[in-house]
């Protein structure tokens, strides 16, 4: 069989999934983070448009959140039913997870639609800000559909250990719209829709790469038409696996609306700052992901052909190199955070608060690979519920309550807010850490001794 995991170093196999998904979760953050910069910079709009389109992550995160739920479980089933020979299984786990996708991008993209201007004031959004974000709001919808192709299906093509195509997939659209962004912006003087025009264009052109792979002759695993109708059981062991990631994002959309809200009351000025730290974070915690994710197809194949001794090489790896990617990172954002604010804005107010803002968010950065490796070995495993719970536990039950909390504890106020991150950080990701050593490290011990008792979904 083709990339075989199961066979040579752990460590290699896992490198060579990381590191061209990183380069392309790096590329895929540049299409915002990219908007976000020129944005930020816009002559005369004294931060509001950045805060504009600050008002729209939490829908841009939904949307991401049901791109995992699907990409990201289904992904993880085909990994498993690959490793196990099965590639009957493993195409109709593919073919059902693209009409997954396709129905749910088109059922939130007129939603949305419909329900526009509340949501946005729900959100936050003030008469200043309100129509920044519409504007934006308005073209990038149309993208919804392409976005969550792009994304969602790129899952099957890493899970076939075609991680340097999974790359390209990112990489042509994510030039495309940093070529794109200062063109529409400044040279047809379409400002913020300028730049979602751009990141909807450059979504288009990664679908249609994605689709000519899954189509192609490459390609080991096609959508075939014999497979599109449901099977029930396997939806739900792609909701199931995609669960966990599906929460971590809805739960990431729930924390940034309670920001947001909390925020306005002391100004659209600290919206803007936390814009900036969310995309500083999307940055921060590529290389920690990247790893984390890498490892997911190497684990879920060898759990699938029964070789525990690789899976937990491959937990070890994870954990290690996420560590000294993570503590890499904590120094710099801790000793320069002047230099990635610069980045987003030339406000001379938001630099001046934001640095301070940058430091208590990102104090404890470095244990955030407990969460994510803890969490990729659950979901690679098929450990669906452990990986939902810990995706709920530190964002629904830890930062979204400590955000509105901590700011009324003594002279906190909007400190707190910035807080509550590295507080669910040690938490959250110590617990996860702890439960996964507990509960998957055990049985991997087990199935070391008893090799034919490996449990499947």
């Amino acid at each position: 069989m083709e990339n075989d995991f199961s066979k040579g170093s752990v460590r290699r196999h896992i490198l060579a999934q990381a590191i061209p998904l990183t380069i392309a979760q790096l590329v895929q953050i540049l299409y915002n983070i990219t908007d976000r910069m020129y944005i930020g910079h816009l002559p005369g709009t004294s931060g509001l448009a950045l805060t504009g389109i600050g008002l729209i992550f939490p829908i841009v995160i939904l949307i991401n959140a049901f791109t995992t739920l699907f990409g990201q479980g289904g992904g993880a089933l085909c990994s498993l039913a690959r490793g196990a020979g099965d590639i009957g299984r493993a195409e109709r786990i593919m073919t059902n997870t693209f009409e997954l996708i396709i129905g749910s991008g088109a059922a939130l993209m007129v939603v949305c639609y419909i329900f526009k201007s509340p949501i946005l004031y729900a959100l936050g959004a003030s008469s200043e800000t309100y129509s920044y974000a519409n504007d934006y709001l308005n073209i990038y919808l149309t993208g919804t559909i392409f976005a969550m192709i792009s994304v969602g299906m790129n899952w099957f093509i890493n899970s076939q250990g075609f991680a340097k195509f999974g790359m390209v997939t990112v990489l042509c659209g994510a030039v495309l719209n940093i070529a794109l962004d200062p063109l529409f912006i400044f040279v047809f003087n379409m400002g913020i829709r300028g730049a979602a025009l751009a990141t909807v264009i450059s979504q288009l052109v990664s679908t249609l790469w994605v689709m000519s792979f899954l189509f192609g002759k490459r390609t080991i695993l096609k959508i075939r038409r014999r497979y599109m109708p449901f099977d029930r059981r396997l939806v739900k062991n792609i909701l199931s696996l995609g669960a966990a990631g599906f929460i971590m994002n809805g739960t990431n959309c729930l924390v940034q609306v309670v920001c947001n809200v909390v925020l306005a009351r002391y100004g659209d000025l600290y919206i803007g700052i936390m814009t900036i730290l969310n995309s500083v974070r999307e940055i921060a915690s590529l290389p920690v992901s990247g790893i984390a994710n890498g490892s997911q197809p190497v684990m879920g194949y060898n759990y699938g052909a029964n070789r525990p001794d690789r899976v937990k090489q491959s937990i070890v790896f994870t954990m290690l190199a996420g560590m000294v990617v993570s503590l890499i990172f904590w120094l710099s954002v801790m000793l320069f955070p002047k230099f990635f604010m610069i980045l987003f804005t030339s406000d001379a107010q938001m630099l001046d608060v934001g640095e301070h803002a940058m430091r208590l968010y990102y104090l404890a950065f470095f244990v955030m690979i407990l969460q994510f490796g803890g969490q990729s070995t659950f979901t690679s495993l098929g450990y669906a519920k452990p990986a939902i719970f810990f995706s709920l536990f530190r964002k629904a039950v830890l930062v979204a309550p400590l955000t509105l909390l901590l700011p009324r504890i003594g002279a906190l106020g909007v400190d707190g807010v910035f807080i509550a991150e590295p507080v669910s950080n040690v938490i959250g990701g110590a617990a996860c850490f702890i439960t996964m050593l507990y509960i998957v490290w055990r049985r991997l011990t087990e199935m070391e001794t008893e090799p034919n008792n490996t449990k499947i979904l």
